[in-house]
Protein backbone atom coordinates (compact mmCIF):
# COMPACT_ATOMS: atom_id res chain seq x y z
CA UNK A 1 0.00 0.00 0.00
CA UNK A 2 1.29 3.56 -1.35
CA UNK A 3 -0.70 6.49 0.47
CA UNK A 4 0.83 10.02 -0.95
CA UNK A 5 -0.04 12.94 1.93
CA UNK A 6 -0.10 16.20 1.99
CA UNK A 7 -0.16 18.11 4.62
CA UNK A 8 -2.90 21.31 3.37
CA UNK A 9 -4.86 24.18 4.84
CA UNK A 10 -8.12 22.52 3.60
CA UNK A 11 -8.59 20.13 1.19
CA UNK A 12 -11.87 18.83 -0.71
CA UNK A 13 -12.81 16.42 -3.20
CA UNK A 14 -15.70 17.28 -5.83
CA UNK A 15 -17.59 14.08 -8.25
CA UNK A 16 -19.95 15.66 -10.98
CA UNK A 17 -20.00 19.58 -9.37
CA UNK A 18 -20.89 17.94 -5.80
CA UNK A 19 -18.11 18.49 -3.01
CA UNK A 20 -18.83 15.03 -1.54
CA UNK A 21 -15.58 15.84 1.18
CA UNK A 22 -14.08 18.30 2.65
CA UNK A 23 -11.38 19.05 5.85
CA UNK A 24 -9.51 22.14 6.93
CA UNK A 25 -6.27 21.56 8.27
CA UNK A 26 -4.56 18.45 8.55
CA UNK A 27 -3.85 15.87 5.65
CA UNK A 28 -4.98 15.02 2.30
CA UNK A 29 -4.40 11.23 1.84
CA UNK A 30 -3.95 9.49 -1.44
CA UNK A 31 -4.64 5.59 -1.21
CA UNK A 32 -3.08 3.27 -4.26
CA UNK A 33 -3.68 -0.22 -3.20
CA UNK A 34 -0.82 -2.70 -4.55
CA UNK A 35 -1.13 -6.63 -5.18
CA UNK A 36 -0.74 -8.44 -2.34
CA UNK A 37 -2.04 -5.84 0.58
CA UNK A 38 -3.89 -6.80 3.24
CA UNK A 39 -5.61 -5.92 6.21
CA UNK A 40 -2.52 -5.86 8.54
CA UNK A 41 -1.43 -3.43 5.58
CA UNK A 42 -4.77 -1.20 6.34
CA UNK A 43 -4.22 -1.20 10.43
CA UNK A 44 0.25 -0.43 9.58
CA UNK A 45 -1.38 2.40 7.67
CA UNK A 46 -3.95 4.07 9.58
CA UNK A 47 -1.23 4.14 12.56
CA UNK A 48 0.87 5.76 10.32
CA UNK A 49 -1.42 8.69 9.15
CA UNK A 50 -2.72 9.70 12.58
CA UNK A 51 0.82 9.28 14.07
CA UNK A 52 3.10 10.55 11.26
CA UNK A 53 4.99 14.06 12.65
CA UNK A 54 4.44 16.63 9.95
CA UNK A 55 2.82 19.28 11.65
CA UNK A 56 4.77 22.43 13.42
CA UNK A 57 5.50 22.89 16.96
CA UNK A 58 5.87 26.07 18.98
CA UNK A 59 9.61 26.22 17.71
CA UNK A 60 8.89 25.12 14.00
CA UNK A 61 9.65 22.02 14.15
CA UNK A 62 7.74 19.01 12.67
CA UNK A 63 6.91 17.09 15.79
CA UNK A 64 3.32 17.14 16.30
CA UNK A 65 0.96 14.71 14.85
CA UNK A 66 -2.43 14.54 13.42
CA UNK A 67 -4.46 13.85 16.51
CA UNK A 68 -1.88 16.76 18.49
CA UNK A 69 -3.25 19.38 15.93
CA UNK A 70 -7.11 17.98 15.80
CA UNK A 71 -6.97 18.14 12.45
CA UNK A 72 -8.72 16.83 9.40
CA UNK A 73 -8.23 13.33 7.54
CA UNK A 74 -9.33 13.41 4.13
CA UNK A 75 -8.62 9.90 2.39
CA UNK A 76 -9.17 9.52 -1.82
CA UNK A 77 -8.29 6.46 -3.08
CA UNK A 78 -5.57 6.38 -6.49
CA UNK A 79 -4.79 3.47 -8.07
CA UNK A 80 -2.38 5.15 -10.55
CA UNK A 81 0.46 5.61 -7.56
CA UNK A 82 0.50 1.45 -7.77
CA UNK A 83 2.27 2.35 -11.62
CA UNK A 84 5.26 0.94 -12.62
CA UNK A 85 7.52 3.98 -14.19
CA UNK A 86 10.82 2.99 -14.12
CA UNK A 87 10.76 1.47 -17.95
CA UNK A 88 9.45 3.17 -20.72
CA UNK A 89 7.09 6.10 -21.37
CA UNK A 90 3.67 4.95 -20.12
CA UNK A 91 3.05 3.71 -16.85
CA UNK A 92 2.21 -0.05 -16.13
CA UNK A 93 -0.52 -1.14 -13.65
CA UNK A 94 0.38 -4.80 -13.68
CA UNK A 95 1.25 -4.27 -9.57
CA UNK A 96 -2.11 -2.72 -8.78
CA UNK A 97 -4.89 -4.42 -6.60
CA UNK A 98 -7.96 -5.68 -9.12
CA UNK A 99 -10.38 -2.79 -8.54
CA UNK A 100 -12.49 -5.24 -5.91
CA UNK A 101 -9.63 -5.97 -4.02
CA UNK A 102 -8.83 -2.61 -4.23
CA UNK A 103 -12.27 -0.98 -2.52
CA UNK A 104 -12.22 -3.61 -0.44
CA UNK A 105 -8.98 -2.48 1.33
CA UNK A 106 -9.64 1.09 0.77
CA UNK A 107 -13.17 0.87 2.25
CA UNK A 108 -11.38 -0.96 5.31
CA UNK A 109 -9.31 1.98 5.12
CA UNK A 110 -12.28 4.20 5.97
CA UNK A 111 -14.09 2.29 8.20
CA UNK A 112 -11.10 1.61 10.22
CA UNK A 113 -10.20 5.65 10.28
CA UNK A 114 -13.65 6.54 11.05
CA UNK A 115 -13.57 4.29 13.99
CA UNK A 116 -10.57 6.11 15.11
CA UNK A 117 -10.79 9.63 14.75
CA UNK A 118 -13.45 12.14 14.25
CA UNK A 119 -12.58 13.98 11.84
CA UNK A 120 -12.59 11.93 8.59
CA UNK A 121 -13.70 12.56 4.63
CA UNK A 122 -13.25 10.68 1.42
CA UNK A 123 -13.39 10.63 -1.83
CA UNK A 124 -16.03 8.11 -3.98
CA UNK A 125 -13.95 4.88 -5.05
CA UNK A 126 -13.55 4.53 -9.07
CA UNK A 127 -15.37 7.73 -9.91
CA UNK A 128 -13.68 10.89 -11.57
CA UNK A 129 -12.67 12.95 -8.85
CA UNK A 130 -11.50 16.43 -9.08
CA UNK A 131 -9.45 17.49 -6.22
CA UNK A 132 -8.58 20.70 -4.53
CA UNK A 133 -5.80 21.37 -1.70
CA UNK A 134 -3.88 24.40 -0.35
CA UNK A 135 -0.49 22.68 0.31
CA UNK A 136 0.99 24.16 3.75
CA UNK A 137 4.81 23.80 3.56
CA UNK A 138 4.28 22.36 0.71
CA UNK A 139 4.86 19.29 2.63
CA UNK A 140 4.10 15.97 0.74
CA UNK A 141 5.30 12.43 1.96
CA UNK A 142 5.05 9.13 0.43
CA UNK A 143 4.63 6.40 2.98
CA UNK A 144 4.25 2.90 2.17
CA UNK A 145 3.26 0.12 4.55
Amino acid sequence: MKVLIQRVQKASVTVEGQTIGAIDQGLLALVGVEKGDSEAAVEKMLHKLLHYRVFSDAEGKMNLNLQQIDGGLLLVSQFTLAAETHKGLRPGFSSAAPPAEGERLFNALVTQARSAWPNVATGQFGADMQVALVNDGPVTFLLES
